[in-house]
Protein backbone atom coordinates (compact mmCIF):
# COMPACT_ATOMS: atom_id res chain seq x y z
CA UNK A 1 0.00 0.00 0.00
CA UNK A 2 1.06 3.27 -0.79
CA UNK A 3 1.32 6.15 2.15
CA UNK A 4 2.00 9.62 1.74
CA UNK A 5 4.04 10.75 4.61
CA UNK A 6 7.00 12.98 6.03
CA UNK A 7 10.70 12.39 5.42
CA UNK A 8 12.95 14.33 7.70
CA UNK A 9 15.81 16.01 5.61
CA UNK A 10 16.97 18.89 8.45
CA UNK A 11 20.00 17.82 10.37
CA UNK A 12 19.56 20.48 13.26
CA UNK A 13 16.21 21.83 12.63
CA UNK A 14 13.07 19.79 11.22
CA UNK A 15 11.99 20.02 7.95
CA UNK A 16 10.00 17.32 6.13
CA UNK A 17 9.26 16.62 2.07
CA UNK A 18 6.21 15.32 1.85
CA UNK A 19 6.56 11.62 -0.13
CA UNK A 20 4.65 9.15 -1.53
CA UNK A 21 6.02 5.83 -0.40
CA UNK A 22 5.31 2.15 0.43
CA UNK A 23 3.76 1.66 3.28
CA UNK A 24 6.30 -1.22 4.56
CA UNK A 25 9.07 1.19 4.07
CA UNK A 26 11.19 2.91 6.84
CA UNK A 27 10.88 6.67 7.48
CA UNK A 28 14.08 7.80 5.51
CA UNK A 29 13.96 4.61 2.61
CA UNK A 30 12.97 5.35 -0.70
CA UNK A 31 10.48 7.34 -1.97
CA UNK A 32 7.99 6.67 -5.14
CA UNK A 33 8.14 10.77 -5.78
CA UNK A 34 8.18 13.85 -3.74
CA UNK A 35 4.99 15.56 -3.66
CA UNK A 36 5.63 18.39 -1.31
CA UNK A 37 7.56 20.33 1.70
CA UNK A 38 6.80 21.15 5.11
CA UNK A 39 8.67 23.74 7.50
CA UNK A 40 7.16 23.43 10.77
CA UNK A 41 9.28 26.18 12.42
CA UNK A 42 8.71 29.10 9.79
CA UNK A 43 5.02 27.38 8.74
CA UNK A 44 5.79 26.75 5.43
CA UNK A 45 4.42 24.64 2.90
CA UNK A 46 4.84 24.04 -0.90
CA UNK A 47 2.38 21.43 -2.42
CA UNK A 48 2.06 19.47 -5.89
CA UNK A 49 -1.15 19.43 -5.41
CA UNK A 50 -1.92 17.33 -9.12
CA UNK A 51 0.69 14.77 -8.04
CA UNK A 52 -1.37 14.48 -4.41
CA UNK A 53 -4.42 13.92 -5.81
CA UNK A 54 -2.92 11.70 -8.68
CA UNK A 55 -1.99 9.18 -5.13
CA UNK A 56 -4.53 9.81 -3.43
CA UNK A 57 -7.15 8.47 -6.43
CA UNK A 58 -5.02 5.65 -6.75
CA UNK A 59 -5.97 4.76 -3.05
CA UNK A 60 -2.92 5.45 -1.38
CA UNK A 61 -3.49 6.75 2.38
CA UNK A 62 -2.36 9.78 3.99
CA UNK A 63 -0.66 10.00 7.61
CA UNK A 64 -2.61 12.13 10.15
CA UNK A 65 0.02 14.83 10.19
CA UNK A 66 -0.17 14.94 6.01
CA UNK A 67 -3.86 14.73 6.34
CA UNK A 68 -4.08 17.62 8.38
CA UNK A 69 -1.79 19.56 5.97
CA UNK A 70 -3.30 18.72 2.99
CA UNK A 71 -6.99 19.95 4.71
CA UNK A 72 -5.84 23.41 5.68
CA UNK A 73 -4.60 23.36 2.32
CA UNK A 74 -7.40 22.63 0.09
CA UNK A 75 -6.40 19.58 -1.49
CA UNK A 76 -9.40 17.14 -0.04
CA UNK A 77 -11.89 20.10 -1.70
CA UNK A 78 -10.07 19.77 -4.81
CA UNK A 79 -10.21 16.04 -5.04
CA UNK A 80 -14.33 15.94 -4.70
CA UNK A 81 -14.65 18.31 -7.07
CA UNK A 82 -12.57 16.45 -9.50
CA UNK A 83 -14.51 12.85 -8.18
CA UNK A 84 -17.90 14.31 -8.83
CA UNK A 85 -16.89 15.76 -12.21
CA UNK A 86 -15.53 12.66 -13.58
CA UNK A 87 -18.79 10.80 -12.81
Amino acid sequence: MVKLRLKRCGRKQAVYRIVAIDGRSRREGRDLRKVGFYDPINNQTLLNVPAILYFLAKGAQPTGTVQDISQKAGVFTELSLNQTKFY
